[in-house]
């Protein structure tokens, strides 16, 4: 018969902690708990509120309850947060720790459709079982507070803050924004006006520019002479919730439309599948307007360094211009734009812009196509417009092979005023600038290849410091230095004086000249060192007599003759018109110039562009919340009362999106729900019979996590968002700690940030961040199996045949064990209902917390678990007799292990503050092989008082236990309740150390001296010692080296 495992039942005496006691005294601790509403934290204002505590506020990112429940990895960043509040309660803090669920989405939607099982009750039970095992893991939730995105009562405030930001605006001058009704107060009294290009102005502002492409004209500056429809046009295009026909990533097989961050490489992230670029009217944030503020405010946060990065990142500031390029040549009628406008980052370049090129998407494009010119193939322009919206944004990035169609149009480049083509390519897109772009490509790697495929003229116009001096050569050197036998070694000459000196262009002249007074005396020196480098340069180049040097630079082009564009900072050349000239500019002192005189012409102005673009927030899909806007019969929406909050979702059975280029919101098949009047929709401002149209689209689901911290703290409130007195409270600095993954840096968390700034503007939150400290936890890993040939196997199909070594079963053939994503494919998912059932909860808490630091990634391992279990029966039997039940105490303290216990107290604490709860686990651990040992050797058992001290400290790692340990030795009340114990700073230093003592290089003995012992009396103290006398005796002892409080080396022979 085999020994079974010391956690099972029938192992051992009677009260022997074991699986079957653990999951007994968690299950009697969490029913107790739950009846006594121990982890319900009051508000102010409500009965057992505290004023006097200070506050902590700890959030988890909420789940999205999935069908399959958890896994192992969930409850890491869970149980990190449980203790760190239990502790903070100990602690004297009034603290808020809840949790809900992030319910909206996709896989809801598409069970549906596979079973016909409405989402929400699916949804439903995903809930319910979510809620069951993180209750098993006796987490101290506020379960009062417990909020999920699908619920009417909560997304009726989804709904109402997309309201506020619909009706509100950035103002740049103020730099917030502001309701629209302050707006349009401006604009009646004058302080505001409207130029030609549709654009708000300061009414002192002149008017920027004509119409461009990208421009929308409606009329006259002064507002009380603009039509209404006019006047309706300008409002929509400030406001910060706005509609407009995007290029979006449409995902057929999904039926709706997807945010860039769920493309990855060309397909969605959920599924994937193949998404294309398509134009669709969307409802998009404004979020670019508070871009500044994002990537300013990243300062204030105590956030992880790699985050506040890849925020930047995601954001990417540049600073640029616009300019506008006249048109010629157009023959497509009145609405025929006289502009094209570009966005540039290096306006510094304009002088060499040699072509132009528009998205296919572009509106030039369909008006070409209507309106063809004569150099124009309209079949040809079509057909590539057409394949170029098949594909995703990525993989037009991606493509190596440029293509494009020529369009039949010119512009006129401002600069040269010079006539260049305009091209359409898949390689811009519409969706940063303006979908324009001028092309450079002397200077731009995309625009060198474009124009290397078509043939296109390359000039150059900027060099960096070497070849401004060859230009400047090439161009101002005197007859003498030019003559056939020495031309280049006057040029290896003139560079190295430039080189030396360090000498901008301003000091090539004089460089120059003083070269040319030596003339007679420069020689060839092609082996000497620097000057052998500058003779390989310029064979490099093709350079081999003075007359190919010359007319390289002559023609302005020496990159293209390197086949390679420049597009470093450097120097301008090659820059001059009548009426500016950077040459000799360095990049930036450029751009400032050119910037500069694009706006005396007014022909642009300098601008700062993002990379991040405004956030797509339609979905074509059924799950998710339904907007609050209707449209009338001219197609101006209208928003809905907030009285008539919320919106519900309609009952559907049908939710199988039609496969289609053509989008169709599933909610489009609710007719009677989507076709109805103002009146019962409740919108304000329209005739109550007025015939009007739902929104079809929804809410993607970010919307629901985007504010749900802040309906924790007043979750109950049916009057506002939030009351005054507990957002104040709870978020007058924000979330104290917030824990989550790293995937979320430029989604949720980025979207979160905005939201709460457009409500911190508009006065609904007084911080400016929603969370103060962002900590990301590390990833739970898993083993799996891996081929020769690097493809993964799953775990129920291998074997062990020796301890570390595996075959897979179906082959024979040996395979590697190595870490890798916990995924339902390769079957290495770990279901803590098992774990817990097999060791209870408290040892899985004390298992993730002490696998490493919490935010390293780390490999889930069930043998390890074993140890932590064994840590659980050692400190059970330090304290409880296994036959009895009983305390096994004495009365008065042991002097060691009180000073132990001290140690151990001040150590967990100390590491519960810093996260590090490995370390704190392996203090308590120490502790208690301590004072296990004691027992064995001396009999010495703690007091009911160490015990009780100590199963505080334990009780935020595992709680239940921690509780039982409390109870039975005598604890008043709950250790849930009870104060964290308080340690003695004299008993943290030693009166003594334990010392190695080595002979010869190697340790042999240690002994204990004391602490503040020196150096000679240490050594007097060793070699008096008798087990020392022994180690050296018959020896020569050389030399003794100490090292204070640590070890003494004797060297002898």
């Amino acid at each position: 018969m085999t020994d079974r495992p010391e956690n099972q039942a029938d192992a051992g005496p009677a009260c022997r902690y074991n699986a079957a006691m653990a999951n007994a005294i968690e299950e009697k601790w969490q029913k107790l708990w739950a009846e006594q509403g121990v982890f319900r934290q009051p508000n102010p204002g409500e009965g057992g509120f505290d004023s006097g505590k200070p506050k902590f506020y700890c959030l988890d990112m909420f789940p999205y309850p999935s069908g399959s429940g958890l896994h192992v990895g969930h409850p890491e960043g869970y149980t990190a947060t449980d203790i760190l509040c239990r502790y903070k309660r100990m602690t004297g803090h009034s603290v808020l720790h809840p949790m809900g669920w992030d319910a909206f989405g996709l896989p809801a939607e598409q069970h549906a459709i596979r079973t016909g099982e409405h989402p929400a009750s699916f949804t439903r039970k995903t809930i319910d079982n979510f809620r069951r095992q993180l209750q098993r893991f006796g987490f101290s939730y506020d379960w009062s507070r417990e909020v999920a995105t699908i619920d009417p009562e909560y997304y009726r405030w989804t709904q109402w803050i997309f309201l506020q930001i619909y009706n509100a605006w950035y103002d740049p001058a103020a730099d917030k924004a502001r309701p629209i009704s302050a707006l349009i107060k401006e604009l009646e009294n004058g302080t505001l006006g409207v130029n030609h290009a549709g654009e708000v102005v300061r009414a002192d502002s002149r008017s920027r520019v004509a119409p461009a492409v990208t421009g929308s004209p409606v009329g006259v500056r002064l507002w009380h002479r603009l039509t209404a429809p006019e006047r309706r046009e300008v409002i929509d295009s400030m406001r910060l919730a706005y509609i407009e026909e995007k290029t979006v990533n449409w995902c057929p097989k999904l039926g709706t439309a997807l945010a860039n961050e769920e493309v990855i490489d060309g397909r969605s992230e959920r599924g994937g599948f193949p998404v294309f670029q398509k134009p669709l009217r969307q409802w998009l944030f404004r979020i670019t307007a508070f871009a500044d503020r994002l990537l300013r405010d990243l300062e204030k946060v105590d956030w992880p360094a790699s985050t506040k990065a890849q925020q930047a990142e995601w954001i990417g500031r540049s600073e640029g211009a616009e300019i506008d390029f006249e048109v010629e040549g157009w023959k497509g009628g009145e609405e025929a734009p006289p502009f094209l406008r570009v966005f540039t980052t290096r306006p510094d370049t304009l002088f060499g812009a040699t072509y132009m090129v528009v998205a296919p998407e572009h509106p030039l494009v369909e008006s070409v196509m209507e309106h063809p010119p004569r150099a124009c193939d309209p079949l040809a322009l079509r057909q590539y417009a057409e394949k170029a919206q098949k594909k995703s944004e990525q993989d037009r990035k991606l493509d190596k092979k440029k293509t494009g169609v020529f369009t039949g149009v010119y512009a006129i480049n401002p600069a040269t005023g010079e006539k260049i083509p305009v091209w359409t390519s898949d390689y811009v897109v519409m969706g940063y600038g303006t979908g324009a772009i001028m092309a450079v490509p002397a200077h731009d790697e995309r625009d060198f290849e474009f124009a290397s495929e078509f043939g296109l003229p390359i000039v150059d116009v900027v060099y960096d410091h070497a070849r401004a001096a060859m230009a400047h050569f090439a161009a101002r050197a005197p007859r003498e230095l030019t003559q056939a036998n020495k031309w280049d070694a006057a040029l290896v000459e003139f560079l190295q004086q430039v080189v030396n000196e360090d000498a901008t262009p301003e000091r090539f002249t004089e460089l120059l000249d003083a070269v040319a007074a030596r003339a007679d005396r420069i020689v060839r020196r092609e082996r000497d060192g620097p000057h052998t480098v500058w003779f390989e340069t310029l064979r490099s180049m093709g350079c081999n007599d003075w007359e190919s040097f010359r007319t390289l630079f002559a023609e302005r082009a020496a990159h293209r003759a390197s086949a390679g564009a420049y597009a470093r900072p450097g120097y301008a050349w090659n820059s001059t018109n009548a009426s500016v000239s950077l040459d000799g500019l360095s990049t930036e002192d450029a751009k400032a110039k050119i910037i500069g005189w694009i706006e005396s012409q007014e022909i642009g102005r300098g601008k700062v562009q993002y990379k991040l673009r405004d956030w797509l927030f339609s979905r074509q899909r059924y799950w998710g919340e339904p907007f609050p806007i209707v449209f009338d019969e001219d197609g101006d929406h209208h928003p809905v009362g907030e009285d008539a909050l919320p919106v519900e979702l309609p009952p559907l059975t049908d939710y199988e999106p039609e496969e289609s280029d053509e989008p169709r919101p599933l909610l489009a098949k609710a007719g009677g729900w989507l076709q109805t009047t103002a009146g019962e929709a409740g919108v304000k401002g329209l005739d109550p019979e007025t015939p009007v149209t739902r929104e079809a689209n929804t809410m993607p689901g970010w919307a629901g996590s985007c504010w749900y911290y802040l309906r924790y703290c007043d979750p109950k409130n049916n009057e506002r968002l939030i009351g005054e007195e507990a957002e104040k409270y709870w978020l007058g600095d924000g979330v104290d700690l917030y824990i989550g993954g790293a995937e979320h840096a430029v989604l949720h968390l980025l979207y979160a940030r905005f939201w709460h700034k457009a409500l911190h503007d508009l006065g609904h939150v007084s911080s400016e961040e929603p969370f103060r400290k962002l900590f990301h936890q590390g990833l739970i890993t898993s083993f799996a199996f891996q081929r020769a040939d690097k493809s993964l196997v799953p775990t129920d199909e291998v074997d062990e045949v020796r301890e570390g070594e595996f075959v897979e079963r179906a082959t024979g053939e040996p395979v590697k064990q190595i870490v890798a994503k916990m995924s339902k494919s390769l079957k290495n998912v770990v279901n803590p209902d098992d774990v817990i059932a097999e060791f209870g909860a408290d040892t899985f808490r004390l298992y993730e917390m002490y696998m490493g630091p919490l935010e390293a990634s780390k490999p889930w391992n069930t043998r390890d678990i074993g140890g932590l279990f064994r840590f659980c029966q050692r400190a059970w039997r330090m304290l409880i007799d296994e036959e009895s039940g009983q305390p096994a105490t004495q009365e008065s303290p042991d002097d060691e292990v009180e000073k132990r216990l001290h140690r151990a107290i001040a150590k967990v604490g100390e590491d519960i503050e810093k996260l590090s709860f490995n370390t704190a686990i392996a203090a308590m651990i120490e502790f208690v092989n301590f004072a296990s040992a004691a027992r064995e050797k001396s009999g010495v058992l703690l007091t009911p008082d160490q015990g009780r001290r100590f199963a505080l400290i334990l009780a935020p790692f595992a709680p239940h236990l921690g509780e039982e340990l409390w109870s039975r030795l005598g604890g008043g009340g709950l250790a849930y309740r009870a104060l964290w114990p308080e340690h003695d700073e004299a008993l943290l230093v030693d009166d003594a150390v334990e010392i190695a003592v080595q002979v010869m290089g190697k340790v042999r003995h240690r002994m204990t001296v004391p602490a503040d012992a020196g150096a000679s009396q240490v050594e007097k103290l060793v070699m008096a010692d008798s087990r020392v006398k022994e180690l050296i005796e018959g020896k020569t002892v050389q030399k003794v080296i100490v090292v204070p409080g640590r070890m003494v080396n004797i060297v002898a022979k």
